[in-house]
């Protein structure tokens, strides 16, 4: 059983493949000017894929200090060596920091050269392998330095969930209750391909209105503010679906503090991530004074503080919070540790 999701770009428009064994499916996928492909992996990654082209395999370091401008630079040496051409293409096979490596390079090589993606993870396969978001992290901030490079197709094989440790379970699970609150759906009620696929709409449907984050897509970054902040703070202690799941409820004290929401509301946050989905909903021991200056370099951050918060009228993005606010509900929190 497999499911098929169309991401409408017009003539970029591509496919998203989710079920069992899907990998099979990847020949397809690729354009047919390719005569060679670059395969972007990382040590340890529970699959391999025949491109049915010749191919040479990159391998790049495990860690968020590898998502950086000294991996893409390795990785454009490499290509110039095996001789990729713009009419050839790059596959990302991996979790969420594979395929955002792996598209920057294909964006930044010969200025722009096609991509497709084979995520590996429940987290990339909902979130960071759709949607042509790319980049790599700066001593500032995380992905800070990439390009919006759309892939060519996705491949979503849920063969490779079996072999998932638990904490990587945990990190897709934080960006599926993300699409929880942004539309409503009872996403635990369904079989896992459903509900992948489910996800995926939801996200192809945001990137078709608003591919490049002039509105409606910054939605998609429910949580996301604090998350970031956390796992810069924490040197990345903490994986990026366990930080989205404690900013989640982060987002909603906040909300609740700009008297945007009820009490019964910010509950509802703490049984739908810590309840329905099990995460963790407390807060590290960080500093808050740094917290609130890392909020501060968030890429949304166009008019002082910037969330994405819930409301009467739903989520939707809020500008100009007043830091004093945003500090409270880090107290908050920080008081029901």
């Amino acid at each position: 059983m497999t499911r098929t999701v169309r991401v409408e770009l017009g003539e970029r428009s591509y496919d998203v493949i989710v079920g069992h064994g899907t990998r099979s499916e990847l020949a397809a996928l690729l354009p047919r000017t390719a005569k060679r492909a670059a395969i972007v992996t990382q040590d340890g990654i529970p699959m391999t894929v025949d491109p049915g082209l010749p191919f040479e395999v990159f391998t790049i370091g495990v860690g968020e200090e590898h998502k950086s401008l000294a991996t893409i630079e390795r990785l454009c040496d490499g290509f110039a060596a095996a001789g990729i051409t713009r009419n050839d293409v790059v596959i990302g096979v991996g979790g969420g920091m594979v395929t955002d490596v792996a598209g920057f390079a294909a964006a930044s090589w010969h200025r722009g050269i096609p991509v497709v993606h084979v995520s590996t993870t429940l987290l990339g396969m909902v979130d960071a392998a759709i949607g042509g978001k790319t980049g790599v992290n700066l001593r500032a901030g995380k992905n800070l330095v990439g390009a919006f490079w759309q892939p060519a197709g996705v491949i979503c094989d849920l063969d490779a969930l079996a072999t998932l440790p638990p904490r990587e379970m945990r990190c897709g699970l934080g960006e599926m209750a993300k699409y929880h609150f942004l539309t409503g759906d009872d996403l635990l009620s369904m079989e896992l391909v459903d509900r992948v696929a489910r996800c995926v709409r939801i996200k192809a449907d945001i990137v078709g209105a608003d591919e490049r984050e002039g509105g409606r897509r910054a939605l998609l970054n429910y949580g996301h503010t604090l998350a970031h902040a956390l796992e810069i703070a924490g040197d990345f202690a903490l994986a990026h679906g366990e930080a989205v799941a404690i900013g989640l409820v982060y987002a909603a004290h906040l909300a609740r503090v700009l008297g945007r929401i009820d009490d019964a509301r910010v509950a509802q946050h703490y049984e739908v991530v810590g309840g329905a989905y099990e995460l963790d909903t407390e807060l590290p021991g960080s500093d808050p004074q740094q917290l609130l200056e890392l909020m501060g370099r968030d890429k949304k951050a166009l008019d002082g503080l910037t969330f994405v918060l819930d409301g009467p009228d739903g989520v939707e993005v809020v500008p100009g919070v007043d830091p004093d606010a945003a500090l409270a509900a880090l107290t908050i929190m920080a008081e029901l540790r």
